[in-house]
């Protein structure tokens, strides 16, 4: 006889993120509202969602551990589709630069940003880079990620880029959050190819990307379209070598400036395209005809002081918009979803509903694991997390540095015990 271990979660305030099963996202007006019910109950079984109602618990649930919410919130788990956490120490000399003036393209011309980070990560070993790493994991966790995207693209030669992705994989199977694994050399030029950028490209497509296909290293691979960067042509070809060991398209694209990362993205089926805080009316009006996410990254845009990406005008032309972190020890060291989500409705103007949805079902469709996580639906993944009591959702972005999280449920355990 098999035993099924369920845990019946009782005295919830509010149970927020509420989506019909087959919801993979919310498009346009839709983001604007998010489906609650109040003073409910929560039936987990073997770390899926199976039942949730309004009080009182239905009977025939005796069995069950029964955990008291309290009156708190419950959330779906935020998921951070885009993040840079596997690095090698920190760029906090990079900070004082950019405060006495110097841009993010200045710095990276002058061999630091990328560069510097991949000198540092060359020194590390893969025990110590995983350790870091963990403990970012460990740091995101505990404000409210439940899913995350990790790339690599700190290595800028093939055998770093490897052990990125090893520690990646290794990450995969020993931390309780859902991790997706992208590949990420043409993240920048590796420094022994200086002057050489079509040498560079030659080593991606011909040497990186087989090995990292030969191991089954990365469900998606990534390049940096932009100014200073990858043209969409070497984009294009990076993708299509990609594309034959299987790994989707992510890009970063239109953050610097107007480079074309967009229109690459579309014609190669891209999952999503990220940042977009140089994205033109053109490019919104093509991203409406096609599936690939934009992502706007609003941690980036503060730290770096500079636009953040149109995201209420996307929304208004009928668009689905995700927002992820871009966790990094460069332009944006932090995972905090919670401060992403607070950005996006004071810098972004989003509502919170639509911030909300922006850091969960559509930033989980931008990995391509909707179908999984990011809403509170029977037959998901049980990641979500319990607030102490507040007055509304909208609170939750209103208190922009308050920890107002109390538990956390990864795959129907509580974190932490």
């Amino acid at each position: 006889m098999i035993t099924m271990k369920q845990t019946l979660i009782t005295n919830i305030g509010t149970l927020a993120g509420i989506l019909p099963t087959g919801a993979m996202k919310r498009c346009g007006h839709e983001m604007a509202e998010i489906v609650c019910m109040n003073n409910a109950w929560m039936l987990l079984q073997d770390g899926i969602i199976k039942d949730f109602g309004t009080s009182p618990v239905p009977e025939g649930l005796e069995t069950a551990e029964v955990f008291d919410a309290q009156g708190g919130t419950v959330m779906p788990s935020f998921c951070d589709s885009h993040t840079h956490i596997v690095y090698a120490g920190s760029r906090e000399g990079e900070f004082v630069d950019k405060i006495r003036g110097l841009s993010y393209a200045e710095i990276a011309r002058r061999g630091g940003g990328i560069l510097n980070s991949a000198d540092r990560l060359h020194e590390l070993s893969e025990d110590e880079l995983y350790n870091q790493a963990m403990q970012r994991v460990s740091e995101i966790i505990l404000k409210g990620t439940g899913a995350v995207e990790i790339k690599s693209g700190y290595g800028l030669n093939t055998e770093d880029e490897l052990k990125m992705l090893r520690v990646i994989r290794r990450i995969k199977e020993t931390a309780p959050l859902k991790v997706m694994s992208t590949f990420l050399g043409a993240h920048a030029v590796g420094r022994a190819y200086a002057g050489r950028q079509s040498e560079y490209v030659d080593l991606v497509v011909n040497e990186m990307i087989p090995e990292v296909g030969r191991l089954q290293l990365a469900d998606f691979i990534d390049v940096f379209c932009d100014e200073g960067f990858f043209t969409p042509e070497e984009t294009a070809r990076i993708l299509e070598a990609g594309a034959q060991y299987g790994m989707r398209p992510k890009i970063h694209g239109q953050e610097l400036a107007d480079s074309g990362g967009v229109e690459v993205a579309v014609n190669h089926k891209a999952l999503s395209v990220d940042h977009l805080e140089s994205m033109t009316d053109r490019d919104i009006a093509l991203l409406a005809t096609h599936d690939t996410m934009p992502t706007a990254l609003p941690g980036t845009s503060f730290f770096l002081n500079m636009p953040f990406a149109p995201a209420r005008k996307m929304i208004e032309k009928g668009l689905a918009v995700a927002i992820a972190s871009d966790y990094n020890p460069g332009s944006t060291p932090s995972g905090d979803m919670k401060f992403v989500v607070s950005l996006a409705c004071i810098k972004m103007r989003l509502l919170p509903a639509e911030a909300i949805n922006a850091a969960t079902i559509n930033s989980a469709c931008a990995m391509g694991i909707s179908r999984d996580y990011g809403s509170i639906t029977k037959g998901k993944v049980a990641n979500f997390f319990i607030t102490d009591p507040i007055p509304s959702i909208d609170y939750i972005p209103y208190a922009y540095t308050q920890p107002i999280i109390r538990h956390i449920f990864l795959n129907g355990e509580r974190y932490g015990g």
